[in-house]
């Protein structure tokens, strides 16, 4: 230490001295003695400031903010990055680690609930940014939306977590199973809310990660979405007995050990149904995927109407030249109803004939045409080389609000639908009935979902009720461009293959389209030679499917939503848990 700073040091004491100094012969000047020198220091506006005082860290003054801005933004890119179409699926594991973490630490109400459900509300709106090729107005309050609905669950854990530390490892795993089941009652709300939009469940993330999604036979994707919230806040509990000081890297937390039992038990039961898979692999059809690829600018344009038929036309040729058993068009892919069209029907049936092999497309059709009760419907039809257009065809169940139709029509009649088909809106179809198809191999019985009814697992789940050997998905992915939301929409194609042991065979306008195995295999994926999804084309894939489970049903679909109710009653108990067993505050007694 030098003598210059040795004699600031000696100067800042002087200063302070002789300030304590004058207040206290202030005080004893008003002839108060020392009683009088303590008043007047307790009620001073200006104190001496000790210069030897330790000073407030930033992490002291801003603590609070920093954590705030380290949670969102960790909650962001975790959240984004865990979903299609990033190949990152294992960051789901910990994306909810920052706000369980922060909640240990018993943060401000306002100040957490702001920041997740902000989080929350920016990382949908990353996810859903595709929309904007559709409207920017919808994704800037869809986003938002569906993000403060999920981020609502980060409420309960702001509540659940400090009522965890210190009490008994049973109730601990209850709050756990209690948190975990609460995030599936909310997934589940979504395939109603607002008509409903599934759309990315957590258990998503895992679609390309076959060992973990089998539990969904039996749960549905609920159970997935489950295991992996579980191991989430198991993860969390670790990381707070390290930074807490209350034994470092517990391997042994109940609650961490819970939940990787609950990841083994998902382990196992894909061990044990794929195992020898092979011996049971039966040929299903030889499937043709015709992709036209018609830009959503020109699919509903008059004038563009001939040069779409000569794209169908080429590409159906193209296909047939293969020899296949079948051949799949995507969803309204005909610029005219083949239900309600006299010269659109004698198109596709000419197609048909001249391939030889049965068309499943995707087309309108117009009931009661020019009659005051017409009713237009998205549907899928079979053309027969032989028999023509089957008078039985698929209409769909669940349309799309303000694409189809719009919802509360007496209050918002002055919108208009975005699919400029039809004077009014489209009508949902009610039967689930499969479509049969005459293929070398036998007759076979087809389940269509068009469009996003995929995303609803009752509606997959109704159609194997009703006896489809194979699900088919016809959509048209155009309207959102080439960004993420062709694989966001396919994963969900892979949790119904599970939920249903059902091959899925999905055809799209320009991608994504394939083949998914009934353990949620990717078996095969339709890409050009530059390994994109997205162009126009076609190609045939082998499809075979698992004879253990022709004609069987998995427990899920016999079953239905019985874990959502499981999950709810988890909820439940859990915060009866945690209230009835919290210490009640003790009363002071009057001496």
């Amino acid at each position: 230490m030098g003598s210059q700073e040795r004699k600031t040091r000696a100067e800042r004491a002087g200063d302070a001295g002789r300030a304590w100094a004058r207040v206290a012969g202030f005080a004893l000047e008003r002839g108060g003695g020392l009683g009088e020198f303590w008043r007047f220091m307790a009620s001073s506006p200006e104190l001496p400031v000790d210069p030897y005082a330790p000073r407030p860290n930033i992490f002291e003054r801003f603590g609070h903010r920093l954590a705030a801005a380290a949670v969102f933004v960790s909650t962001v890119v975790l959240t984004v990055i865990s979903f299609p179409p990033f190949k990152t699926p294992e960051f789901a594991y910990a994306m909810l680690v920052p706000g369980i973490l922060w909640a240990y630490r018993k943060p401000g109400f306002k100040l957490f609930a702001g920041t997740l459900l902000a989080a929350q509300a920016v990382a949908w709106t990353i996810m859903l940014a595709w929309l904007h090729h559709v409207t920017w107005a919808g994704l800037l309050l869809l986003g938002p939306i569906v993000g403060a609905w999920v981020g609502g669950w980060f409420l309960a854990a702001w509540w659940t977590m400090p009522r965890m530390v210190d009490r008994p490892a049973f109730t601990r795993m209850a709050a756990m199973v209690g948190l975990a089941g609460l995030w599936v009652v909310i997934e589940w709300t979504r395939t109603w809310f607002l008509t409903g939009f599934p759309w990315l469940p957590l258990a998503v993330s895992q679609w390309e990660r076959s060992s973990v999604l089998q539990i969904a036979a039996y749960t549905g994707a609920w159970g997935i979405s489950f295991v992996l919230v579980a191991i989430n806040i198991g993860f969390s509990a670790m990381a707070h007995s390290l930074f807490s000081g209350q034994g470092g890297w517990n391997f042994r937390r109940p609650e961490f050990l819970l939940a990787l039992f609950m990841l083994m038990a998902c382990v196992s039961i894909q061990v044990q149904e794929t195992f020898q898979r092979g011996r049971y692999a039966v040929p299903l059809a030889r499937v043709a995927f015709v992709q036209p690829y018609i830009p959503q600018t020109l699919k509903w344009d008059p004038a563009a109407g001939r040069s779409i038929l000569d794209t169908l036309q080429s590409t159906t040729a193209a296909a047939a030249a293969t020899r296949p058993d079948l051949i799949l068009w995507p969803e309204a892919s005909t610029p005219w109803a083949v239900q309600g069209d006299t010269n659109m029907q004698a198109f596709v049936e000419t197609l048909a004939r001249q391939a030889n092999v049965p068309l499943l497309l995707g087309s309108i059709a117009v009931e009661n045409n020019d009659q005051p009760d017409e009713l237009w419907l998205n549907a899928a039809f079979v053309v027969d080389p032989v028999a023509g257009v089957q008078t039985e065809y698929y209409a769909k169940r669940h349309l799309v609000p303000f694409g189809e139709y719009v919802p509360l029509r007496p209050l918002l009649g002055w919108l208009s639908k975005i699919v400029p088909v039809g004077d009014d809106d489209f009508s949902p179809g009610e039967d689930s009935s499969p479509l049969v198809m005459s293929l070398p191999n036998g007759p076979i019985t087809v389940g269509p979902l068009i469009c996003y009814e995929d995303i609803f697992p009752t509606l997959a789940r109704y159609s194997t009720l009703a006896g489809s050997d194979v699900l088919v998905v016809l959509t048209n992915n155009a309207w959102y461009g080439e960004g993420g939301a062709a694989h966001q929409h396919a994963a969900h194609a892979v949790l119904r293959a599970v939920e249903t042991r059902r091959p899925v065979l999905r055809c799209g306008n320009g991608g994504w389209s394939g083949w998914i195995d009934e353990f949620g295999a990717v078996r095969a994926t339709v890409l050009n030679d530059a390994g994109s999804i997205y162009f126009r084309g076609t190609r045939t894939i082998d499809v075979t499917r698992d004879a253990r489970w022709a004609e069987r049903n998995s427990f899920y679909v016999e079953h239905g939503d019985w874990f959502v109710i499981a999950s709810a009653i988890a909820a439940a108990l859990a915060y009866g848990a945690l209230t009835l067993g919290a210490e009640k505050p003790r009363r002071r007694v009057a001496a």
